[in-house]
C-alpha cells in the first residue's frame, strides 16, 4: 500500500495496543514511524530500475526479520520515554505494527516476499488497489479524534476506523471471488482457453474491477462493474510476445526476471528496433505503471541488454473520469 496508508494503519494499530499506557501521541508517531520503516528498501539501488522493483518488498517485508526486530525496536523506545514498566506492551505494539505492513502489501497485486530467507517467491492477492482511499480515511480519521481528545472516546473512535478500514479489506476480497466466478464463466461460455486469470481492482475503487486472461500466446482484458446487470463480459485480445520472448530470453535475462516476479503476466513488444517488456498486472492496455526498455535489438545481441524504466504519459484526469463513468455505466 501507498505510504499514507501504511502511516496511518501503523498510528492506528500503536494506539489500540498502548491504550492509556502512554501518551497517545507517542504511540501515533512511533506507530508511524514502524509504519514506514519496511518501505526504506526504495532507498537501495540494485543496479537497474527492473531489479529495483524487484527486490522491493524483499527482505524489508520478511515476517521473519520484522518479527525478530520488535523486540529490540519496543525496547528501545520504552528505555527512551522512560516507560521500561511498559516495555512488553511497546514490544506488543511494535510487533502488530512491523508485521501488518507486508500483510497489507499482500492484499495488492504487486508482490511481497512476505517468507524470506525461506523463500523469495512474490505473493499478492490484489483485492485492493495500492492507494485507496475508503481504506485509508477511516484510519486518518480514528487517529485524528483519539490525539485530538485524549480520553476514552478518542481511544474508542481509533478502534472503530481500524475495523472499518478491516471491513473494507474483508469487502475487496469478496468483491474479488465474485468478479472471479463471472470471469470464469464468460471466458468458458465464449471458448476462451485461459490458462492463468487475474483479478484486480482499477485505481482507488473496489468496484470496477480489471480482468486478464492468459492462453498460449495472448491475453485477453475484461471489465466488469459489481453494478454490471448482466455477468457478461467483453474481452480483447492482445498480443504477448511469446515467440519474442523465446528468441530474445538468452541474450536479455530481464525477461525471465520480470516474468518470475509477476507469475507469467508479461508482455514483450518491438517498437521500431527496440524491445519493451511490461508487467500486465499493474496498469491497463497501452498504459502500464512497469514497463521497461531492454534495448535495441543489436544491443541485445550483443548481450547489452538492459531495463531502462519508461515513464507513464497520458492524462491521468481523463482516465479518472472514463473509469468512474464506467463504474456506473456499461459500454453498449
Amino acid at each position: 500500500m501507498d505510504s499514507v496508508s501504511q502511516i496511518a494503519l501503523g498510528s492506528a494499530l500503536a494506539i489500540a495496543t498502548l491504550g492509556r499506557r502512554t501518551a497517545v501521541w507517542k504511540a501515533a508517531l512511533w506507530g508511524a514511524v514502524a509504519g514506514t520503516l519496511p518501505d526504506l528498501d526504495v532507498l537501495i539501488d540494485h543496479g537497474n530500475a527492473l531489479a529495483n522493483m524487484v527486490n522491493h518488498r524483499g527482505n524489508s517485508h520478511s515476517l521473519l526479520y520484522l518479527f525478530l526486530l520488535a523486540p529490540l525496536l519496543g525496547w528501545g523506545i520504552a528505555r527512551l520515554h522512560g516507560e521500561g514498566a511498559h516495555w512488553r506492551r511497546w514490544w506488543l505494539a511494535m510487533a502488530l505494527v512491523l508485521v501488518t505492513h507486508p500483510i497489507l502489501d499482500w492484499f495488492t497485486i504487486y508482490g511481497t516476499q512476505l517468507l524470506r530467507p525461506f523463500s523469495t517467491e512474490a505473493y499478492g492477492l490484489g483485492s485492493v488497489f495500492v492507494i485507496d482511499p475508503l481504506y485509508t480515511l477511516p484510519l486518518l480519521i480514528g487517529v485524528g479524534i483519539a490525539l485530538c481528545r485524549k480520553s476514552f472516546a478518542g481511544l474508542r473512535a481509533n478502534q472503530i476506523g481500524l475495523a472499518l478500514s478491516s471491513l473494507y479489506l474483508a469487502w475487496g476480497v469478496l468483491a474479488q471471488q465474485h468478479v472471479i466466478g463471472i470471469a470464469q464463466a464468460c471466458l468458458a461460455a465464449q471458448r476462451i482457453a485461459a490458462q492463468q486469470l487475474l483479478v484486480t481492482p482499477t485505481p482507488l475503487n473496489t468496484l470496477l474491477w480489471r480482468v486478464v486472461a492468459l492462453d498460449d500466446t495472448h491475453y485477453w482484458e475484461g471489465y466488469y462493474s459489481v453494478f454490471d446487470t448482466d455477468r457478461e463480459m467483453t474481452w480483447t485480445r492482445h498480443d504477448r510476445g511469446t515467440d519474442l520472448q523465446a528468441q530474445h530470453l538468452p541474450q536479455a535475462p530481464a525477461i525471465a526476471q520480470l516474468a518470475r516476479f509477476a507469475d507469467g503476466f508479461v508482455k514483450l513488444e518491438q517498437q521500431g528496433d527496440a524491445l519493451y517488456l511490461s508487467d500486465l498486472r499493474m496498469g491497463s492496455e497501452g498504459r502500464y505503471s512497469f514497463r521497461f526498455r531492454l534495448g535495441s535489438l543489436a544491443e541485445i545481441a550483443a548481450g547489452q541488454a538492459g531495463a531502462e524504466q519508461q515513464a507513464l504519459d497520458f492524462p491521468v484526469r481523463e482516465a479518472l473520469v472514463e473509469l468512474w463513468h464506467r463504474i456506473w455505466h456499461k459500454p453498449g
